[in-house]
């Protein structure tokens, strides 16, 4: 480019067509209403202040509702890829729809989709696809780390229960963005059945999510694949959709695991095979900074500490901070370790090669040598001093293979001239390169450190041969034009001469190209730094320039005559000195790198910048291309490794300013400036003259003195040049930028605008957000590290020892492994108080004591709670049984957890049920044993001595301490008399006094209301599905609860006697009557004197009355006259029926004859009326009339 830039094509406005006229119209109208509103200003004044104020305020709520709570902006600035969770019931299209997205972005086709999938979607974002199956325990896990759920909705079935039960997990644990996907639309054949179901489930979706919440409909399936434009809008939506930080997330941090080592020894996994693991996991970290040696949990295996962590080569990086020109490019976009995706996995202490998966298969086919170095790798079956031995090397794609033999015959052979064969992807055909032996060993030895590399290019695929093609050409571009038919010509001998190697100097300089060619592959993956620098690559480049640059005058050289011969044999007196400073590097390149030997592997200042420079080969080696300008690490590696750079031409402007800064005259700091020093000393001086010259210096006193000079003295400013033109200028801006401070002072000061509270608490934020950036911003990652621990978006890998066996023996990709960070008090176990609420929709209500299984923080766990409710006197009273549709306290024994938690309750996560299987939900309250919990207990006891007011009682206490203990507490009756224990009593033990408010009987039952605490159960089990057999995760089963043991082994109830209906038997109590004295019946009025109730005298023998007997004819008559009585008396009472009737009918008659009565007196009434009205008017007319003939 020659330091030309490429200037962007200018955007060319369109001045004719529909949308230029839209504009123009539009301009116009702008102009005329600004006319009119100057025109006449009342007609657009307010013409209602009510209606003007009322859209002020509504525009004010808009306004309102769109301001959310401002949080510190603690992304970074390469963030974590998004994890987005596909979730739904089984057979619903979540692997198809994860398909066909990672087909979308990548062009790639996954068959199985095993773990997270990661994938690049844009210039700024990546995603990580993770599939939840049909496991409750799963879908709780990815609840807690999703920050966008797809929800899939089979709309031929309607929405079922797994649906309803996610939104309710994700409510708990903060709402992560949700969008549906109705899916099996194809079945629906009446288009209108159609309409009517897409309205029905968008609104059943917009109640549980929120209203106008997003619903994506996939019409149907085009040869197994939901079709391209439904999936590209919804690609669409995800790669633009924007994200609310939530709690828990940003406060924990956590890694979505995306790839598992087993590093346990060997050995020691055939002696023991249940011995406990070390394995190491791998995944980017996000939520907060992550400290090394911290606690962590892996949610289905438990609490562990993690022994070490380090930070990784993004594998799957954005495209800015790519290679402009990578060679896996398909691949690089996806990043799927589980799926078998992902190339050459390089890591800390070991390279994992995968082989392409099934979807590359046609890869496979081509010939290429690096996938043949991978099979030959993997399908070792001897050691490798027995391969080394029989092997056989070839360097160059096309070329004889070598035997150890072969070198060492033609080691003693390096005289003349040799060739070697180099494919030319320029002029597309094989080049034979001239290799100079013997006396030109200098040339040889150069050529000999470029030639890996270009056996390298060698090695590479036609598609990067193509991609080189440009940086090929710049460097062909200085070659002669003989270049091209003298090749030719050399092409066409007939004779194949053998090839020879080029060896460097000495063994020790080999060896150590070697190393530092291993320690260089190494460092750039796994983060380590090797043996190379800026400097070395650029030194390397150069030589590569150079030994091309002297092929091809080799390669003209034949052709020339002989009298260029004859002149040649006195070339090697030219550029003695530069052939003996090279061979002085040389010499000291052979010395070995003291800072390597010094400190171990150092760690590298710009892995980006290297990344970006150089390409793979394959995974396995490197090949180094021209670098552009870069700046020299002064500190990178030890120096006397390498040349260093005498490329430097000071006959340049730019190098002179390179330099200019280090000598006193060049432009310092402000204090330490010499320009400025001297200004200083000129204003402090003022005049003086220069003894040795005679020359007077005059001090610049202001503005208009230096003014006056420069008109003055114009032509020593103009020998001085662009110096004091820089120095005014400088003085200029500085005076500007002052003023500009000053009067953006001033304006915050005075001027509000229409800044608010909210603004300026954004501003605060972004503040904050900008000064935590630029903290550690010029730091290396090392260094970095070290202070604020691992940021989030680094792809880290975390070793954990001591897990258990079945965690790697039963690994299933299908189910997500998340490492949740834990803070200092998280990994404690302790009481804990909690709100808790059962759910409207489980239909069975909680016992206290029975068993619950607790989604809480990162952990899954089974813990015994007790409810309890608080009464208005603060006592919180145990429950039998969870309150419907209210809230209650709970008490458990778990983990300590911040306050304001959420947690969910499940009685079981086994299986899947018909019903719904969220029992409740709550929040973490606090963190003690502050709560006491009682419950009531009433004791019993019995009179057996009464006097007036006090009696004795026994059966309620055992002991005389017992008593002593209750001295003062309030008793009752169960007739409702209440009373006070007063003193224990000697004999019997545990009898007392007590006094009441009236007479106590020997019937009545006192008893003594108090409450008992009860001990909150320390049951803490966590959950441990990962550990369980694959296909039986989704099985684990804790303690059961007390009826299902009961039940499972058959054990019927056993009622209590005391429980038992009984048939009550009451004896007939016979109560006193009343006595009321006799003097206090005087004094009552006569009313509440008892009359009826006073005793009658008992009366004498003599004035009772004596029995009569008759005789039988007596009798005979009484039953006679009785008999003649009932007769008489039936007659009597039908007569007096009879009578009763006509009397009933002689009244109904008077009542008619009434109302016809009451009718002809009101029509009379109304003709009476009538007549007088008109009487009245004929008055009033004749009274008119007689009035206007008067007047």
């Amino acid at each position: 480019m020659d330091g030309k830039v490429k200037k962007q094509k200018q955007h060319q406005q369109k001045h004719s067509g529909p949308k230029a006229e839209k504009k123009k119209l539009k301009k116009k109208n702008d102009s005329v209403e600004e006319d009119e509103r100057k025109r006449n200003p009342k007609a657009f004044a307010v013409q209602s202040a009510v209606r003007m104020a009322k859209t002020f305020h509504r525009a004010q709520d808009i306004k309102t509702k769109k301001h959310h709570i401002p949080i510190v902006d603690r992304t970074p600035l390469e963030p974590p890829p998004i994890v987005v969770v596909v979730v739904g019931p089984p057979k619903v299209g979540k692997s198809t729809l994860i398909r066909c997205l990672i087909k979308n972005f990548t062009r790639q086709k996954l068959t199985d989709i095993c773990g997270p999938v990661t994938i690049v979607s844009g210039k700024k974002r990546r995603l990580t696809f993770v599939e939840c199956n049909n496991d409750i325990n799963t879908m709780i896990d990815v609840a807690k780390v999703a920050d966008l759920v797809l929800m899939l909705i089979d709309a031929s079935f309607g929405f079922e229960m797994e649906t309803f039960e996610f939104l309710n997990i994700c409510q708990v644990h903060g709402f992560p963005r949700i969008m549906g996907v109705l899916t099996h639309l194809d079945a629906f054949k009446n288009n209108k059945t159609l309409r009517k179901t897409k309205k029905n489930l968008k609104h059943r979706f917009w109640t549980e999510v929120y209203q106008g919440a997003k619903l994506f409909y996939l019409s149907g399936m085009v040869y197994g694949e939901y079709q391209n434009q439904e999936v590209k809008n919804l690609g669409r939506f995800i790669s633009v959709m924007k994200f609310r930080p939530l709690v828990w997330q940003t406060s924990h941090p956590y890694v979505v695991v995306d790839r598992l080592e087993d590093l346990t020894d060997h050995e020691r996994v055939r002696t023991d095979p249940k011995c406990d693991r070390t394995v190491s996991l791998y995944g980017y970290l996000r939520g907060t900074h992550l400290k090394n040696k911290g606690q962590v949990h892996i949610p289905g295996v438990g609490d562990f500490q993690v022994s070490d962590v380090n930070f990784l080569p993004d594998p799957c990086p954005l495209p800015d901070t790519q290679k402009k020109r990578a060679l896996n490019e398909k691949e690089r976009l996806l990043y799927a370790p589980m799926a078998g995706v992902g190339g050459v996995v390089y890591d800390k202490d070991a390279v994992y090669i995968d082989l392409p998966a099934s979807h590359v298969r046609q890869l496979q086919e081509e010939v290429r040598p690096t996938t043949e170095l991978v099979q030959s790798l993997i399908e070792t079956h001897v050691t490798l001093d027995a391969k080394m031995a029989a092997s056989k090397v070839s360097l160059f794609s096309g070329s004889a293979s070598l035997d150890p033999t072969d070198i060492n015959d033609e080691s003693g052979e390096q005289e003349g001239h040799r060739e070697m064969r180099v494919w030319d992807s320029n002029t597309q055909r094989e080049r034979r390169k001239v290799v100079f032996t013997g006396g030109e060993k200098e040339e040889q030895s150069d050529f000999s450190g470029s030639s890996s590399d270009e056996d390298d290019d060698s090695s590479e695929s036609d598609q990067e041969d193509q991609e080189q093609d440009e940086d090929e050409k710049n460097i062909a571009s200085h070659a002669p034009p003989v270049k091209k038919q003298k090749l030719e010509e050399i092409k066409g001998e007939s004779e194949v001469i053998p090839e020879v190697l080029a060896f460097a100097d000495s063994e020790d300089e080999l060896e150590k190209s070697e190393a530092e060619s291993e320690g260089e592959d190494e460092a750039e993956r796994a983060g380590d730094s090797g043996h190379s620098s800026e400097e070395s690559k650029e030194e390397s480049d150069e030589e590569e320039n150079e030994d091309e640059v002297m092929e091809e005058e080799t390669g003209t050289a034949k052709g020339y005559d002989s009298e260029e011969e004859e002149q040649g044999a006195l070339k090697w007196k030219e550029g003695l000195q530069q052939k003996a400073t090279e061979a002085f590097l040389r010499h000291q390149e052979a010395a070995p790198n003291l800072r390597k030997q010094v400190y171990g592997s150092v760690v590298e200042a710009d892995d980006s910048e290297e990344d970006n420079e150089e390409e793979e080969l394959g995974g396995l080696f490197r090949v180094s291309r021209p670098q552009k300008s870069k700046k020299v690490q002064a500190n990178a590696l030890d120096c006397s490794h390498f040349n260093p750079d005498t490329s430097h031409n000071w006959d340049l402007e730019e190098m002179l300013n390179s330099i200019r800064d280090c000598f006193v005259t060049g432009t310092w700091e402000e204090g330490q400036d010499a320009a400025v020093l001297l200004k200083e000393d000129e204003e402090l001086y003022g005049d003086f003259e220069d003894l040795e010259t005679g020359k007077v210096h005059k001090g610049s006193t202001g503005e208009e003195d230096q003014a006056e000079e420069s008109e003055i003295d114009g032509d020593e400013a103009d020998e001085d040049g662009g110096v004091k033109v820089d120095d005014e200028e400088v003085q200029k801006n500085k005076r500007l930028e002052k003023k500009r401070r000053l009067k953006e002072r001033f304006n915050a000061e005075y001027d509000d605008d229409d800044a608010t509270y909210f603004d300026d608490l954004k501003e605060e934020m972004q503040k904050q957000a900008e000064l935590n950036r630029a903290e550690f911003e010029d730091m290396d990652d090392e260094s970095r590290v070290q202070y604020e621990g691992f940021r989030p978006g680094m792809y880290i890998r975390l070793e954990i020892s001591s897990l258990p066996c079945e965690f790697v023996t039963n690994f299933d990709p299908h189910y997500p492994i998340i490492v949740g960070g834990l803070s200092t008090s998280e990994g404690n176990v302790g009481y804990l108080q909690m709100r808790l609420k059962k759910h409207r929709w489980y239909d069975r209500i909680l016992k206290t004591r029975d068993p619950l299984i607790l989604s809480l923080g990162w952990r899954r766990f089974q813990t015994i709670p007790l409810y309890h409710i608080e009464d208005h006197n603060g006592r919180h009273r145990l429950l039998k049984y969870t309150p419907q549709h209210m809230h209650c306290g709970a008490s458990i024994w778990g983990p300590i957890t911040p306050q304001g938690t959420g947690f969910l309750a499940f009685q079981s996560v086994s299986g899947v049920k018909a019903n719904f299987r969220i029992a409740a939900t709550g929040v973490i309250l606090d963190l003690d044993k502050s709560v006491t919990i009682v419950k009531k207990l009433k004791l019993i006891g019995y009179p057996y001595k009464i006097f007036q007011n006090t009696c004795f009682i026994k059966g309620m206490f055992n002991t005389v301490l017992e008593v002593a203990k209750f001295e003062g507490a309030s008793i009752r009756t169960v007739s409702g008399i209440r009373g006070q224990i007063k003193k224990a009593l000697s004999t019997p033990p545990g009898a007392f006094r007590a006094t009441f408010e009236d007479r106590l009987l020997m019937s009545d039952i006192v008893f003594l209301r108090s409450w008992y605490p009860v001990p909150v159960p320390q049951l803490y089990n966590p959950i441990t599905s990962l550990l369980l057999p694959v296909g039986q995760k989704d099985t684990w089963s804790g303690m059961r609860t007390l009826g299902q043991l009961k039940h499972d082994l058959g054990i019927r109830n056993k009622p209590s006697t005391d429980s038992l209906y009984k048939t009550i038997t009451r004896a007939p109590r016979h109560f006193n009557q009343l006595h009321i004295p006799k003097e206090l019946q005087k004094a009552l009025p006569f009313k509440s004197k008892p009359k009826l109730q006073q005793l009658k005298g008992k009366t004498p023998r003599d004035l009772k009355r004596p029995s009569v007997i008759r005789e039988p004819h007596e009798r005979k008559v009484v039953e006679l006259l009785r008999a003649l009585s009932t007769v008489h008396n039936y007659k009597k009472k039908a007569a007096h029926t009879v009578h009763h009737a006509k009397h009933k009918e002689f009244l109904q008659q008077k009542e008619k004859e009434e109302e016809a009565k009451l009718k002809r007196k009101k029509d009379a009434q109304k003709k009476l009326y009538r007549i007088m009205g008109q009487r009245d008017q004929k008055k009033l007319r004749s009274s008119l009339k007689g009035t206007t003939k008067d007047d």
